[in-house]
């Protein structure tokens, strides 16, 4: 017990004196006045502009001075990332610490030397794939421990390997000189501080025999160079700068990591009433009582070793969209895992009933309170994350960027009102989209409406739902549903909200005059109305209560989960709901991809704004209808007209499968994060 105290106490001395370390090197590297002698060949790479990376050196003994170059780099492009090199020993781990909160990742090792193993070969291959894969890689050519001024072999190794050059940089500051073998610049606050950066030179590593007594090695190349910028950091601050050379002075105001200070503080305020929110849900049927902890950021199921990929799909829409790329990750990368959180109740039942794989886990999103996402995201500790459609929340993605964990997002989505209110919002927005990796979103007026908001990168557009296999059935059920319903005219009108359910009963009425074997299948977007419905249309027979109409039933209300694709088999003409006027919430559409691909003919009201892509596209075989009269006279043509029915069955079907490739090559990109 004695030894456990004294380890405890070790551990946090440990962590007062690292936190106090940062924050006095970031007081004093913010309050200094910093001026940045930039070549204009070395700017493109120093902020990773276009994908291009190089090699940063400089030598150790300005290494505390170099998030200053990082503050400065980073908010020119959000999605650049660093690593550094730094040593394993315990110096080097609580240099490592002291840095990390600033996104300065650290990747441990050394050169070997001696026969004893540094890490260095490791080390080299961690950093090779960093640059290979976007990031910067800073390295000190004399570190860890010397001789001072003397480049090592790693620099040169690293940017032969990689295929990158190397740009040399220098510091200096109003500070003190430590007596350490490197005489390190500890800095002082409120001084000046200056950082030069050369032109990017290319190494390649040569036999020493190719060398004649006149030629510098790349070793000494560097070495010049650095020692070179090193000199130019402490020339007078006006005196004239070589050719090439751009001067900016500035004060440091590093990126901030969290979108939204006032989201942040609200709901951490507003976190010890949300439990009781969520209780509250839980007497509504909205969430799972043995789960519901899992929207505080608990987990329920082990995690498993790995790398772990993270999808998050809000509702049922966006969870069926994203299952063919989730599959696609998996058969592209063999060992990863992945994790698929949902809002939604309903969503976690459909992900279930579509998606059964033993490397697929299923948890509730947590609640946007930093506690809460920091306790997810420290459980499961994904590689990537890929979220979906519109799903943008300021907290967890401040989180994911300050672990410079990479984000996606996918059928990025965002409707005319959604535009107009981010817009008020103007700086969140921008400073959301632009920590994602890159966008790919639904349309190209989605991807136009992101890039007026902050989205930098995007991918090309794309609908995943234009994607997606045609939805499953039972077959055994189906064929028996289709001989109990034999003879029978069937019209279904599908994800109906409030509303609207009673110009589809009167439309049905019109339907049964011309023909009295109409079957209308009325399918509400949420079935937990599946029981007051069937009473509003007069006690119908439900399918979630295991009923089966009879010859003498019109409606027939199914409000089950899962089952769309074998109502869509049933019936070969569908009208989509939340469309028509006067329906509650205003409207806006559903998916109408899903009943495309099985050959339906569609119909909906005018209402479609969430989807108004889609509905171009399809514009030539979906008919609009603006009342019950409408919707009557167009499931009479279809019925009356097969081959005309069958004419734009085809039209929406071919453009409902025009994407099929997306999700490979979706990801491909997605994959290339995890490295």
């Amino acid at each position: 017990m004695l030894r456990g105290l004294k380890t405890d106490g070790k551990n946090l001395a440990r962590k007062a004196g690292v936190w106090s370390l940062r924050q006095y090197l970031g007081f004093a590297l913010k309050t200094t006045r910093w001026t940045f002698l930039v070549n204009e060949r070395a700017w493109p790479l120093l902020t990773s502009q276009n994908g291009q990376t190089a090699v940063v050196a400089f030598w150790h003994e300005v290494l505390p001075l170099t998030p200053a170059l990082w503050w400065w780099a980073e908010p020119q492009n959000p999605h650049i990332r660093l690593h550094v090199l730094i040593s394993r020993n315990r110096d080097g781990r609580m240099i490592a610490d002291v840095v990390a909160p600033w996104r300065i990742w650290s990747i441990a090792g050394s050169s070997d030397s001696k026969g004893k193993n540094k890490g260095g070969a490791a080390a080299l291959r961690r950093m090779r794939a960093s640059l290979r894969h976007g990031s910067l890689v800073a390295i000190t050519p004399d570190g860890p421990r010397g001789p001072r001024r003397q480049a090592q072999q790693g620099a040169l190794a690293l940017a032969e390997l990689a295929g990158k050059p190397i740009v040399p940089v220098g510091a200096t500051c109003f500070g003190l000189h430590l007596k350490s073998w490197d005489r390190m610049i500890f800095p002082l606050p409120f001084g000046r501080g200056v950082f030069a950066c050369a032109a990017p030179i290319e190494m390649r590593r040569q036999k020493a025999a190719e060398h004649t007594d006149q030629q510098a090695t790349p070793a000494q190349q560097l070495e010049h160079a650095l020692d070179t910028m090193m000199h130019l950091a402490q020339t007078p601050v006006n005196a004239p700068l070589p050719s090439g050379y751009m001067r900016e002075k500035i004060v440091l105001r590093p990126l901030s990591l969290m979108p939204s200070r006032v989201w942040q503080v609200a709901a951490t305020v507003l976190s010890p009433a949300l439990p009781f929110f969520l209780r509250w849900r839980q007497t509504k049927g909205k969430e799972i009582p043995a789960r519901v902890r899992e929207k505080m950021g608990f987990p329920s199921q082990p995690r498993g070793s790995g790398n772990l990929l993270w999808f998050h799909a809000a509702s049922v829409g966006e969870t069926v969209s994203i299952l063919p790329l989730v599959l696609a990750c998996l058969a592209q990368k063999s060992d990863v895992r992945v994790l698929v959180t949902t809002g939604t109740v309903t969503a976690a039942r459909v992900l279930v009933q579509r998606l059964a794989h033993p490397r697929v886990i299923h948890q509730f999103m947590p609640l946007d309170v930093p506690r809460w996402g920091k306790r997810f995201l420290d459980y499961w500790q994904p590689k990537a994350a890929v979220f979906t459609e519109s799903e943008l929340w300021p907290n967890m993605l401040g989180l994911c960027h300050t672990r410079n964990l990479p984000v996606m997002l996918v059928n990025g989505r965002m409707s005319a009102s959604s535009f107009k209110g981010w817009q008020r919002m103007g700086p969140v927005a921008r400073r959301m989209l632009e920590r994602f990796a890159w966008v790919s979103a639904r349309s190209d007026e989605d991807a136009q409406r992101l890039q007026q908001l902050g989205a930098t990168k995007q991918l090309e557009t794309g609908d995943l739902k234009t994607a997606a296999p045609p939805l499953p059935v039972d077959e055994a059920e189906l064929a028996r549903l289709k001989e109990r319903l034999a003879g029978r005219r069937i019209f279904a009108a599908v994800s109906t909200h409030q509303g609207e359910e009673q110009q589809i009963a009167q439309a049905a009425k019109l339907i049964r005059r011309d023909n009295p074997d109409v079957l209308v299948l009325v399918i509400p977007r949420h079935p937990e109305r599946g029981a007051d419905l069937s009473v509003m249309l007069g006690y119908v027979p439900r399918r979630g209560a295991g009923q089966i109409p009879t010859e003498d039933d019109l409606f027939w209300v199914c409000d089950t989960l899962g089952e769309l694709g074998l109502f869509f088999r049933l019936a070969p003409c569908v009208f989509i709901g939340n469309s028509l006027p006067g329906v509650l919430g205003g409207g806006g559409g559903h998916n109408p991809f899903e009943p495309a691909r099985l050959g339906c003919a569609i119909a909906s009201g005018p209402l479609v704004q969430n989807f108004t892509d889609a509905f171009r596209h399809m514009a030539a075989g979906v008919t609009i209808v603006h009342n019950a009269q409408e919707l009557a006279a167009w499931v009479r043509d279809m019925f009356a007209n097969p081959s005309r029915r069958q004419q734009l069955a085809q039209s929406v079907q071919q453009v409902a499968t025009a994407n099929a490739d997306l999700p490979e090559r979706l990801a491909k990109h997605i994959l290339a994060q995890i490295w």
